[in-house]
Order: structure tokens, then C-alpha cells, then sequence
């Protein structure tokens, strides 16, 4: 993707790979190793990039005469800021250098790139940078430190980036704001000494980051750019500069790979001769007016594609949604003999519960009958919270076949210990370790739901599904939107997708269900969407293969 506004693709195809600071590291090098290129062309390649992004963001600055403050690190993140320096003066701008560090500190390429700036102009350093200084500048470049930062950042720094965003100065970000932790998303920053009221307050101050207009990062989004909520990582803009390494990253089939979600390529049925060939999806409801639940996450796999869909419910429900139900089929369920008698049909391969069950014993006891089946099965809301005082009896029963879908709230009650280790000040671990490593405890795939929902598998291999930027739908958060997202997901399933990838198009459909239709989004609408998002889906890979 070359740089601009990014544009978190609608219609991806499960590609779009996302780097780790060290998995960025490990590619550049295998490049460099390789003789590809050389760091300092890479450098050179990034600050163009990064000057292109920005004068495509700011049309102003494309011509004519303006001040720059660029702010350089002791890493390669400064080498970046040097070669943008250099690239700013020769296109007519007055630039001044602003340097944390000591210039023995700069890797070879860095050291380079400050050289060249060195021959003809001076470095200030950043405790001699004043107010003024700021004030007077038109665009700031923020490339003190990049991905590699894995310890706070002193109090000095801290202060002049909120001396910069008090400013009116264009912010541009190189790789990421400094100060954030690329793989965790959690701002690294020194604490300052004091009584611990000070510091009380200042903890409040970390929440609100220091502005930031632009982000331009490289070769690949990284996972903060996505995990840090705290930190508006680019307010206006992301962009991707394409480094032109993409053979030298990781093997697709590698552990500990994250993508974004999106939709299988096999999405459209076969020509199959049966509704019983594209599989039949069991439901679990609750009780007397207890079955919305179960009837939104039933219709919507049943939109989904699987061949059949039927609603298992208690026999004093069954009036209540014989009443409001065509397609999908009823069977009255009193327990977990009855579910086990309904599953003696091998046709029904994928079962949803969890749904306004209740939180009881009767629906744990359901969940192990399920379980014990084998079959490919999607556990949510009450499904989850009846185990959140038993949850090693649950993973004891959970397989490779199963897909749990928690928020953060059944995900802490489930996980309490791994939620502990992620929230801790300046964790190395983050949101997606934590699923990962639930994934794994579970034997299972998990999939935590949020504006980023993050799907993990005990391969190792994490997808993320991002509702920010173009794709943001804040309508999504209303009561049943979670039953569809488990529906969508248990008739994929149905269907024969493999639990990973029924997960990812689950959860990518949602959200473009809620965002094509917009505003004012209630649960009911999002399968009625299906037809309309399938369609353009299908447009658009209709026009790849044609570009091809």
C-alpha cells in the first residue's frame, strides 16, 4: 500500500499481514542479508514516503517556503528524521534538528544519515529546545522513537511533546508516536518522582496523549497502531510506506502471525445437490421470553448459507417462536438428554449456545453435552459466565472445533489472570498475547469483541478485526448485535469453514453489515444486510480478477 489514508480494506481477503517490532526487524534484515537493499536505502525509501504522505495530507505544504522542527531519536527512528530533514531542505523548507541523545549512540545507518545533515547544518539538542522554537514551526516530524521502544521515555521528552501539541503545528508521527509501545499498545513513560498524590495525577495525564495528526509508518501496520486506544495514532491519517520487502517477511504459515480478518475466497456455495450438504446449524434459546437471543443468532445463520438452521428451545417456548419464525426450524429441548437425542442426527454439525440461557447449572450441563459431541460449536454470553467460577471443568471439555466469543467482561472472568498481566504499567504483554495465550489454555479459538476484536488459535496465529477510521460503526454496540455475530459465525461452521476462518468472516461481515447500513442500527438489521454486503463483496473480486 503506498503512502496516503489508510484504508482498512473492506473487501481484504485475509493478506494483509501485521508486524511485530521484531518481525519488522527480522524482514528488513532478511532484505539487507539478501542484498535487496541497504538500510541506509530503506531509510531513504521511508523519509520520501514519509514527505509524500504528508504533503498528500497537507496540500499546502507541497510548495513553497515552510518551518520544520524535526525531532530525531538515538535509533534508526532518528536516522529516519535526518534523511527527512535533509529531504525538506532541498525542497526549500527552513529546517531545524532537534536531537535526544548523544550521536555515538546512532546505529551505522543513522550515524550516516546524521552526518550528511552535519556537514552543512547544526543539531540542537532537545533540552535546548524552546517554546518559541515550537511555536514557530508549521509541521513538526516526531522520529524520536519508533518501534524498538521498550522502556518509558523520560520526563524531558514528555514535556516537549506537549509543548508540541499545544502548538499549531501539522504533527507528523514517523512509524509510530513516540512514547507508545508498538507491539502492546501501552504509552511508555517515566514516572516522575513525588508524594503519591503526584503521581496519582500525573497517571491521569498519561490518558490524554499528545496530539498527533499524521502516523506514517512502513512496510506493514504494526499492532499498536490498532491496540492503542489511549492515543489517537494519527488523528487525520495512517499511511503505509511500501519498502518493496514484502518476500523477505514471515512465511504466512508461521506461529505468532497476526492478519487482519476478512472474508474466505470459497465464500459462495457449491453446486450441491442437498440444503443437508451445506450443513445444519443447532441453536440452543432460553426460556418463555427469553428466545430474541436465539432466534437473531438462528436467522442469522441462516442467512449466513448453512442448509438448515434449527432452534432448540425449552417446550413452553416453543409457541413464542413458532409464532415469529418461518425458515428456521423448532425442537423442544428440556435437557441435555434431549440435546443428546437431537444430536443422534449427524447431519447437525455445528451448534450455537449461550444466548439468554441463563446463567444455571442447567445451561453449563447443556455446554458439556454439547461439548462432549465433538461437533463444531460457537460458546457466548451465559454459555461462558456459567463457568466464570468453574472455567478449568470448561476448558477440560473445549476442542479444536470450538469458538469462544467473549467481551472483556466474561473474557476477565474466564482469563482473570492473563487480564491481570496485560493491565499491568508498561506490560510487555498485550491484548493480543492475551488472547493468544487463552487460545491456547482453551484448545480453542477465542475471539475477543471490541472495536478491535482480536480472534486467536491455539496455532498461534491471531486475526484482528479493526471498526476504526472508515470502517468505525458505534451503532454495533446495541443489545443482540453479539447473538448475530454468533450466528454468522455458527453457520459458517455449518457450512464446513474451519473454526479460524469462520471467526474471521463472522466478524468482518458484522461489522460491514453495521456500517453499510448506518445510524440507527438495531440487531434485527444486520442480517437483513447480508444479501447487500455479499453482493458488492462478490463485485469486488469480480474486478480483481479482471485487473488480473
Amino acid at each position: 500500500m503506498s503512502a496516503g489514508d489508510l484504508n482498512f480494506v473492506r473487501f481484504g481477503i485475509e493478506q494483509q499481514l501485521i508486524l511485530t517490532s521484531a518481525q519488522m526487524r527480522t524482514t528488513e534484515q532478511r532484505a539487507i542479508d539478501a542484498g535487496a537493499v541497504t538500510g541506509l536505502a530503506l531509510m531513504e525509501i521511508a523519509a520520501q514516503g514519509v514527505l509524500d504522505a504528508l504533503f498528500l495530507a497537507e496540500p499546502y505544504s507541497a510548495s513553497g517556503c515552510h518551518r520544520a522542527l524535526v525531532l530525531c531519536g538515538p535509533g534508526n527512528n532518528g536516522g529516519d528524521g535526518f534523511a527527512i530533514a535533509r529531504l525538506l531542505q532541498a525542497a526549500g523548507w527552513c529546517v531545524k534538528v532537534g536531537f535526544h541523545g548523544t550521536l555515538a549512540q546512532l546505529p551505522p545507518d543513522a550515524a550516516a544519515n546524521a552526518q550528511l545533515w552535519l556537514e552543512t547544518n547544526a543539531l540542537t539538542p532537545i533540552a535546548d529546545i524552546c517554546e518559541e522554537e515550537v511555536t514557530r514551526a508549521d509541521v513538526v516530524i516526531d522520529a524520536l522513537f519508533g518501534t524498538g521502544l521498550k522502556r518509558p521515555i523520560c520526563i524531558r521528552v514528555w514535556e516537549l511533546l506537549e509543548c508540541v501539541a499545544a502548538s499549531s503545528a501539522t504533527v507528523v508521527a514517523v512509524d509510530i508516536p513516540t512514547g507508545i509501545n508498538s507491539d502492546t499498545g501501552q504509552i511508555l513513560r517515566e514516572e516522575p518522582a513525588g508524594s503519591l498524590e503526584e503521581s496519582i495525577v500525573e497517571s491521569d495525564k498519561k490518558a490524554a496523549w499528545p496530539r498527533v495528526n499524521h502516523t506514517v509508518t512502513f512496510q506493514r501496520l504494526k499492532p499498536a497502531h490498532l491496540l492503542a486506544t489511549s492515543a489517537p495514532l494519527g488523528m487525520n491519517t495512517l499511511s503505509i510506506v511500501d519498502l518493496g520487502i514484502e518476500k523477505f517477511e514471515p512465511d504466512q504459515d508461521e506461529t505468532n502471525i497476526i492478519h487482519m480478518s476478512g472474508m474466505p475466497p470459497n465464500l459462495y456455495k457449491q453446486n450441491l445437490a442437498h440444503k443437508y450438504e451445506h450443513g445444519h446449524a443447532v441453536v440452543l434459546s432460553g426460556g418463555v421470553g427469553k428466545g430474541g437471543a436465539g432466534r437473531l443468532a438462528a436467522h442469522a445463520a441462516l442467512r449466513i448459507g448453512a442448509g438448515a438452521v434449527t432452534l432448540a428451545c425449552p417446550t413452553a417456548a416453543v409457541p413464542e417462536n413458532a409464532a415469529q419464525l418461518n425458515a428456521v426450524m423448532l425442537a423442544p429441548l428440556d435437557g441435555s438428554k434431549g440435546l443428546d437425542d437431537l444430536l443422534c442426527d449427524t447431519r447437525k454439525n455445528s451448534i450455537c449456545l449461550g444466548p439468554a440461557m441463563g446463567v444455571n447449572d442447567r445451561t453449563k450441563e447443556m455446554v458439556l453435552t454439547a461439548l462432549y459431541s465433538k461437533r463444531h460449536i460457537v460458546l457466548d454470553a451465559d454459555a461462558l459466565t456459567s463457568f466464570a467460577m468453574d472455567s478449568s471443568t470448561l476448558f477440560q471439555a473445549t476442542h479444536p472445533g470450538c469458538v469462544l466469543t467473549p467481551h472483556e467482561g466474561e473474557f476477565a472472568r474466564l482469563f482473570p489472570d492473563l487480564t491481570e498481566k496485560t493491565s499491568l504499567p508498561n506490560s510487555a504483554s498485550s491484548k493480543i498475547d492475551m488472547v493468544r495465550a487463552a487460545s491456547i489454555r482453551a484448545d480453542c479459538v477465542v475471539l475477543l469483541k471490541g472495536a478491535v476484536t482480536i480472534i486467536g488459535c491455539p496455532t498461534g496465529q491471531v486475526k484482528l478485526s479493526a471498526a476504526l477510521a472508515e470502517r468505525s460503526a458505534p451503532w454495533l454496540a446495541t443489545a443482540g448485535s453479539g447473538d448475530v455475530l454468533a450466528g454468522f459465525i455458527t453457520g459458517f461452521m455449518a457450512r464446513g469453514f474451519d473454526p479460524m476462518s469462520a471467526a474471521s468472516a463472522g466478524v468482518w461481515l458484522h461489522v460491514e453489515c453495521a456500517k453499510i447500513f448506518g445510524p440507527g442500527l438495531i440487531a434485527e438489521d444486520l442480517s437483513n444486510m447480508v444479501p447487500r454486503v455479499l453482493s458488492e463483496w462478490d463485485c469486488e473480486q469480480r474486478k480483481g480478477k479482471t485487473a488480473q
